[in-house]
């Protein structure tokens, strides 16, 4: 959600755009224009047979998983000049601070404590999409023909399993990393830190990653909530103005 990324301080939002339909497009132009978001256009597959999952020996291709290692190495570059400190993170996931308001303040804090860091990871934590918030009090009538994930309706938080590898994203400052990875940087001047759980954490809704836990064995999270004013008013905006809102009737 741009909306959330907002909320959180970030000043840019920047998408690779392989293909999308034309609701989707229309929202990325109107993010566009107000000049939250870039928009860099990534018609790999008319190039050439991009990957379309992670795993090579299964999926194939002439290059990984739409070239996403370019994107992050482009990203990275593209920002060097401009921005402080760049997230390399997916859509569908949130670097949450829990302890700060915002990720500047975030910052802020920890930069100060360990100033020779240029890359900061933030583990993954997954919110299985499956399980709904019992009260349905964010199940708002008006979104009922968005297609996609409410995120204020799934509060319930898997515990990763550390016994498997477990992946990380990063906030990195771009001016001290020469070349990337997903969960990790390759090449870079400085040192790396593990963020604490409790100060910042990823937040991602998505297929439950250990679909035998019960409801019982994972961990109410509420965090999001703290920012559903704001961010229901935003998104009702945006939703308003491109016409995807439902009538009352």
């Amino acid at each position: 959600s741009a909306e959330n990324k907002e909320l959180l301080g970030v000043n840019r939002v920047v998408i690779y755009n392989t293909s999308c339909g034309p609701d989707l497009d229309r929202l990325l132009q109107s993010y566009a224009q107000e000049g939250f978001l870039e928009v860099v256009p990534w018609p790999i597959d008319k190039h050439m047979n991009p990957s379309r999952g992670w795993h090579f020996p299964e999926h194939g291709g002439d290059i990984h998983y739409f070239g996403q290692l370019t994107t992050l190495n482009e990203c990275i570059y593209r920002s060097m000049e401009r921005s402080r400190y760049v997230l390399l993170n997916d859509i569908d996931e949130i670097v949450m601070p829990y302890k700060h308001d915002n990720l500047m303040s975030l910052m802020d804090t920890l930069q100060p404590q360990h100033p020779d860091v240029g890359v900061f990871q933030i583990e993954n934590h997954i919110f299985p999409k499956n399980h709904y918030e019992p009260s349905g009090k964010f199940h708002l009538p008006q979104w009922r023909g968005v297609p996609g994930i409410n995120i204020l309706e799934h509060i319930y938080r898997e515990d990763p399993a550390r016994n498997i590898y477990h992946p990380y994203k990063m906030i990195v400052q771009p001016r001290m990393v020469e070349q990337t990875s997903v969960h990790e940087v390759l090449k870079y001047f400085g040192q790396t830190y593990r963020v604490p759980l409790e100060v910042c954490r990823l937040i991602h809704v998505r297929v439950a990653l250990r679909g035998s836990l019960t409801l019982e064995q994972l961990n109410v999270d509420k965090r999001l909530w703290d920012f559903q004013e704001k961010l229901i008013s935003n998104v009702d905006k945006v939703l308003g103005k491109l016409g995807f809102l439902m009538s009352e009737n």
